[in-house]
């Protein structure tokens, strides 16, 4: 997927307006909350999951990455032990993994950790 295929990009553009958006999204996500790649999407009535995944991607190096997340719960694969660190230090709601889980890593308790963009929002985008 290039960079054209995102909503509002423009090659002239240093960065698209829809990462733009996506950014400020994942920037307003509170500590020990999160949000699925494609609640980021339906708040921005814009794009899809994947679409916000890509610019997670290329651009989410510099914003709270770890808060963007996967619906299922499961910790970004190649980044798991660095978001866990995150999650741990921002009280974010896990589930311990079970013993016959691959890696033993714990998911995100999705029910208690996720954010519907409301609460300490300060603004829709």
């Amino acid at each position: 997927m290039s960079e054209e295929s995102l909503p509002g990009a423009r090659a002239e553009d240093a960065l698209p307006e829809y990462a733009e958006r996506v950014l400020d999204v994942a920037e307003r996500i509170p500590p020990g909350r999160v949000m699925t790649y494609g609640d980021v999407a339906e708040w921005l009535e814009a794009g899809g999951p994947r679409q916000v995944g890509r610019v997670m991607a290329l651009y989410g190096g510099a914003v709270p990455w770890w808060r963007v997340v996967r619906s299922d719960g499961a910790l970004l694969p190649g980044h798991e032990l660095r978001a866990l660190d995150h999650y741990r230090a921002e009280g974010t709601p896990l589930k311990e993994a079970s013993g016959a889980a691959e890696g033993h890593l714990p998911r995100l308790d999705m029910k208690r950790a996720r954010w519907d963009g409301g609460e300490d929002a300060d603004g829709h985008i």
